[in-house]
Parts: structure tokens; C-alpha cells; sequence
């Protein structure tokens, strides 16, 4: 029953190992995530600032069309007809192709955004587990040091699986 309760010693050494992860990861793993995310964010910004640009610019093409079938209407009521049919063309193709490009742009920079954001957590992901395997690696090496210690370990692990904790 003694080997089930580790020393003092032994839980204070674990303390401390644990301090020592966390300020790693506090001092360097935890800055450099919110770097990556907050560089993330302010290319997302210019990326919406960039399809607002474009939404402004359409609405400017948009003004000189309309501007441009009033001179028309004014010279000639033969080129009415043709003009009119014509600039509803046009527009409806300038609409379709800007709201085409502005959905593409939005859905590659949402797509970017989703890869890059899964590729930090998965390298996030592949630090803390081996930093944790290394943690713990290095406690059950130090507190197992005779065979009838990792005998115990063992057993303990074999009944904890079929108990299903």
C-alpha cells in the first residue's frame, strides 16, 4: 500500500516539473499563438477592406454606365432600343462576375484562414503532446526505478482498463 503513495519528495519534484512546463509555455508557446493569430486577423481585415474597395469601384462603374445611356438616349432614338438591352446585359454581367469574384475572394481567404488556423492548432497540438509524453516520460522513469515498482505500474494500468477509467 506504501508504493501506491508517492513521497513528499516526489510530489514537490512533480510540482515543480509541472511550474517548469507552464512557464515554458507561458513565457514562449502561448506569445508566439497569439502572434500567429493576430497576424491572421489583420489579414483578414485587408482582405475585407480589399472587397470593399471592389464593391466601391463596381458602384463607380455602375454611375458612368447609367451616365453614358442618358448621353445616348439624348443623340439618337434608333440606338435607344439597342443601347438599353445592352447596358442590362452588361450589367447583369458585371454583377454576376463582381459578385462571382467577391464570393471567391471572401471563400479563399475563408478557406485560407480555416487551413491556417488548423495547421497552428495542429502544430500547437503536436507541441503539448510532446512536451507532456516528454513530463511524463521523465516521472514514470524516475518514480519506477525497481522492477517490482513497474510490476505495480503494471497491474494498475491493467485494472484501470477493465474498469474503464
Amino acid at each position: 500500500m506504501d508504493l501506491l503513495i508517492p513521497e513528499v519528495g516526489t510530489l514537490v519534484w512533480m510540482l515543480i516539473a509541472a511550474g517548469i512546463v507552464f512557464f515554458i509555455l507561458a513565457k514562449w508557446g502561448f506569445p508566439m499563438i497569439t502572434d500567429m493569430v493576430d497576424k491572421r486577423s489583420d489579414y483578414i481585415d485587408k482582405s475585407l477592406d480589399a472587397a470593399k474597395k471592389a464593391a466601391e469601384r463596381l458602384e463607380g462603374i455602375q454611375s458612368e454606365c447609367d451616365a453614358l445611356l442618358k448621353e445616348t438616349r439624348a443623340e439618337k432614338a434608333r440606338i435607344l432600343k439597342e443601347a438599353t438591352d445592352r447596358r442590362e446585359e452588361i450589367i447583369a454581367e458585371a454583377e454576376n462576375r463582381a459578385k462571382e469574384a467577391g464570393e471567391k475572394i471572401i471563400s479563399d481567404a475563408r478557406e485560407q484562414i480555416r487551413q491556417e488556423k488548423e495547421e497552428a492548432l495542429r502544430g500547437l497540438r503536436r507541441q503539448v503532446a510532446e512536451l507532456s509524453v516528454q513530463v511524463a516520460e521523465k516521472v514514470v522513469m524516475k518514480q519506477l526505478d525497481s522492477d517490482e515498482e513497474q510490476l505495480n505500474m503494471i497491474d494498475r494500468m491493467i485494472d484501470d482498463v477493465k474498469t474503464g477509467r
